[in-house]
């Protein structure tokens, strides 16, 4: 699992760092905001740690950059020292996912890390039961329809991937090209449009709903 840890503390930056990587993680460490929001915006993460009191840009910034700026659904655990409701209400408002409060034990934040994971399904990925006919196997590229397996491309698997992370969501082309891509090799609309219709072929006409003007949505 890919994770940027935002944190300008650097006694709990090394704590974290060495904690994450210990449990198998791929960490990229960031001490201000500018350089975690252009990593985020580079690169694909399946989780991002954001202390809100960081130089150039605070956390709260960052997370509201990502998702109002870059429509980007990163899944994000705001870190903070402050204990009013003021910054735990913004967060929430600006499209967090959970919040912990310092200090806290390394064994709450492998909690809240798990719940996540489970949510979004990240490092679950040996198959994934979308129906009780239809599984997907993303490690392999696969879709298996009563036990008859179909072959899909890189990019259709990581657009069912972000799909199952946001079942029942509207999710716009631009979403998409923000999560799945990476700036230099934005595809058209058109190539969108190609990926999706190959997934309805394989999953069913229905399974991928088209919101005229606005994007898609699976059910």
């Amino acid at each position: 699992m890919k994770v940027l840890l935002l944190e300008d503390d650097p006694a709990l930056n090394d704590l974290l760092n060495e904690h994450l990587i210990d449990k198998g993680y791929e960490v990229t460490l960031c001490t201000n905001g500018q350089e975690a929001l252009e990593n985020l915006i580079d690169d694909i993460y399946d989780l991002a740690l954001l202390d809100i009191n960081t130089p150039l840009m605070t956390g709260i910034e960052v997370l509201k950059s990502l998702r109002h700026e870059y429509k980007n659904r990163t899944p994000i655990i705001i870190l903070t020292a402050y204990q009013d409701t003021k910054h735990l209400k913004e967060s929430f408002e600006n499209g967090v996912d959970d919040y912990i409060k310092k200090p806290f034990d390394l064994e709450e934040l492998d909690q809240r890390v798990m719940k996540l994971c489970k949510e979004f399904f990240i490092e679950q990925e040996n198959e994934i039961e979308i129906s009780s006919r239809i599984k997907f196997l993303p490690d392999f590229c696969q879709i298996k329809i009563d036990e008859k397996v179909k072959n899909i491309a890189q990019k259709e698997r990581d657009i069912l991937k972000y799909f199952l992370r946001h079942r029942n969501r509207v999710i716009s082309s631009e979403e998409l090209l923000q999560n799945i891509w990476v700036y230099e090799e934005m595809p058209s609309d058109a190539t969108i449009r190609v990926y999706i219709k190959n997934l309805r072929e394989i999953l069913g006409k229905d399974s991928i709903q088209t919101i005229r003007g606005i994007g898609y949505k699976f059910e």
